[in-house]
């Protein structure tokens, strides 16, 4: 039987009630996951602007002129004030900031003071170097401490092995204290200048990223490790793997297939801190070697004053951190959506 509508229509089964789409968009609203997608999206978005808001701020809090350093102290007063006036410095600061944020949404970074290509150039040149550099060691890294630490879990579990447990935990601590560019300088001699195995400066092949990603990978790989080792004496203690030991279940299923995936969330956390210190540690390493890439670039650019081309590379820096954390994120969620919801 049809029900009469305050409208005067009659509404049947088939009938669209009037509160579906409102209470469907509640719904949707109220979700976990879209509560989460929203909030990772703000966040996103108000670190991006801190982060463009700094960059465009770093030029002006400089003390002096940016342009006359960057131009040296020979050079005309009419060259500069050329210089000033086309890269709008004589306007207002908040209409030079609006400016800033047009330009930067249309991928304009602005133009170099010392060569005058685009800046969007110099970076897309040496950014690919530097992304190889960064993702070379994080591989190397997960690759050498995840069978490291499950390894020393397995050894160590229970408490035994006191003195492999000493020695992997010691071990650990100094590899991961050593300063990226301090081992990188300790390569150089002993496998560039000494042995001569290894090329000690640019990027000329294989070989040339062993010494680089090995500087670069050894402290994330000690840390990630001791991490590994932790989260897998904790797994192997729960009831779960009581019982899949029980059942005498080969080694490498039991580590491998039911133990290991359990530990990974502290560990690909920990991961992506670790793969936001290693974009920043190629400035330093990427020096030591005399590599193509965004390190030495920013470095050069600070020296000679060219601080266009530093606030590019700042925010490519920053937002590949901001990207690499969302990324983490995501993962975890993805992972262990339980976490989410209790978030949410």
């Amino acid at each position: 039987m049809k029900a009469q509508t305050a409208d005067g229509l009659l509404a049947g089964p088939g009938t669209r009630q009037a509160g579906t789409p409102p209470r469907l968009a509640r719904g949707l609203v109220e979700h976990p996951w879209v509560r989460f997608a929203a909030r990772r999206l703000s966040r996103l978005v108000a670190s991006l602007w801190v982060l463009v808001t700094i960059a465009f701020l770093m030029i002006h809090l400089i003390p002096g002129d940016p342009v006359r350093g960057a131009l040296g102290m020979t050079a005309s007063q009419q060259v500069v004030d050329a210089r000033r006036e086309q890269l709008g410095l004589n306007e207002p600061l908040m209409t030079q900031y609006v400016r800033f944020l047009r330009d930067l949404a249309g991928g304009d970074l602005g133009a170099s003071v010392t060569s005058g290509l685009p800046v969007s150039q110099v970076i897309g040149d040496r950014l690919p170097a530097t992304v190889a550099l960064a993702v070379a060691s994080f591989l190397l890294a997960v690759l050498l401490s995840v069978p490291f630490g499950l390894g020393a879990a397995v050894l160590t579990r229970g408490g035994r092995r006191h003195r492999t447990e000493l020695a992997f935990t010691t071990t650990s601590v100094l590899v991961a204290t050593v300063p990226e560019f301090l081992l990188a300088v300790g390569l150089v001699w002993v496998f560039g200048v000494e042995l001569g195995w290894f090329p000690v400066a640019g990027r000329s092949g294989g070989a040339s990223y062993v010494l680089p990603v090995v500087s670069l990978a050894a402290g994330p790989a000690a840390v990630l490790a001791r991490i590994v080792r932790i989260e897998m004496l904790s797994v192997l203690h729960t009831d779960y793997i009581r019982t899949a030991r029980a059942k005498r279940l080969p080694p490498r299923r039991l580590y491998l297939r039911h133990a290991l995936p359990n530990a990974v969330t502290a560990t690909l956390t920990i991961g992506g801190l670790l793969l936001s210190s290693l974009v920043a540690g190629t400035v330093l390493v990427e020096n030591v070697f005399a590599w193509p890439g965004l390190g030495s670039t920013i470095v050069q650019s600070i020296l000679t004053k060219d601080y266009p081309v530093v606030q590019g590379v700042v925010l490519v820096y920053g937002t590949g951190v901001l990207l690499v954390n969302l990324a983490v994120d995501v993962a975890l969620a993805l992972l262990d959506p339980r976490s989410t919801i209790r978030e949410s």
